[in-house]
């Protein structure tokens, strides 16, 4: 359930709706627009619903009062109209611009490596942190890198400024509920298995946590098709600015598994209005110790870089259009969807 509060109204008037809320054992989670406060209801509100509405509809400062069937309530872009804008050390992700995340806006980098294989490598651990944080310095750049499980949050947050949730941990909870606790924003991987709602039911149990500032990336999921590394879903894009707030980035490396697909489906998610792209570079590539087939050398990502702002321009104006929702439907005298 969302409550939208009414342009003016006062910081009691929305108190009292929060200690009516209490009342249902339920709990008002505020966010606040440049204009109004929008309040998201937590908790079983089914086998109050119709009573609650009914009293939360005539209460002063109340302007409509609308009922969530979807089980994400915190990312449901219901409950926050307003874009998410995440700013890292003055770099800003999901307010319009194209963010890069290779080393040209973001600088990325896997200190923990989780690979199929037990014998492949498995990335230099805290070593590696210690090297991507220097580059951090050096460059300016914000820095971002994977944490695999809850025991490692503390030291890869003290050393990078994104935490990224790789895909075969999206549906770790454990590893969630840490990295929302953890204060820095979070990337949160599909998938490669995970459904739409799986993906935001996943990135909910961050934001309950304690952190509102989550990347949702779409990297491919498994199909029948094995001729790529993963097919790569760019419905997602759209689909995601529809359902939520948060900002979406692509990783087209990860999707294609093939040096050669990067850029055209990077091209494909730019224009399809994704906030930002995320690849994997290497001087030499052939000499890579993972993922070497699917990285760009410098010279094809710097022309695949200015390819992308070229596209970004075309279509920044087009990003993000609104809409068709549903109308208002009156609820005892107010409002509602």
């Amino acid at each position: 359930m969302i409550i939208v509060m009414a342009m003016g109204a006062t910081e009691q008037e929305a108190a009292d709706v929060r200690d009516q809320l209490r009342q249902y054992n339920l709990t008002a989670h505020d966010n606040y627009g440049t204009q109004r406060v929008v309040i998201a209801v937590l908790g079983d509100v089914a086998p109050v619903r119709e009573l609650l509405m009914s009293k939360l509809s005539i209460m002063p400062g109340v302007e409509s009062v609308t009922p969530i069937t979807r089980p994400y309530k915190l990312t449901s872009r219901e409950s926050h109209p307003e874009d998410t804008v995440i700013e890292v050390l003055g770099t800003k992700v999901g307010d319009g611009s194209l963010t890069i995340m290779a080393g040209a806006t973001i600088l990325r980098g896997g200190a923990f490596k989780p690979r199929t294989s037990p014998y492949a490598f498995q990335g230099l651990g805290v070593e590696g942190l210690t090297y991507l944080a220097e580059a951090s310095k050096l460059t300016g750049l914000p820095t971002i890198t994977e944490v695999m499980e809850p025991s490692q949050v503390e030291v890869v947050a003290k050393h990078a400024d994104i935490l990224q949730v790789g895909t075969r941990n999206m549906q770790n909870y454990s590893l969630l509920t840490a990295v929302g606790k953890a204060g820095r924003p979070v990337m949160l991987k599909r998938g490669y298995g995970a459904t739409i709602e799986e993906w935001l039911m996943a990135a909910e149990y961050i934001v309950s946590s304690g952190n509102p500032h989550v990347i949702l990336c779409e990297r491919g999921i498994r199909t029948f098709e094995t001729y790529t590394r993963n097919t790569l879903d760019l419905t997602a894009v759209p689909l995601l600015h529809h359902l939520t707030h948060l900002p979406v980035v692509v990783d087209p490396s990860h999707a294609t598994g093939k040096r050669w697909l990067v850029k055209p489906m990077a091209l494909a998610a730019v224009a399809a209005g994704a906030d930002g792209i995320m690849v994997e570079v290497h001087p030499r590539p052939d000499q890579a110790r993972s993922d070497g087939e699917q990285s760009l050398t410098f010279d094809q990502f710097a022309d695949m870089a200015g390819a992308l702002n070229q596209i970004h321009e075309q279509v920044r104006t087009l990003i993000k259009d609104p809409f068709a929702m549903t109308g208002p439907v009156k609820v005892g005298g107010s409002s509602k969807h």
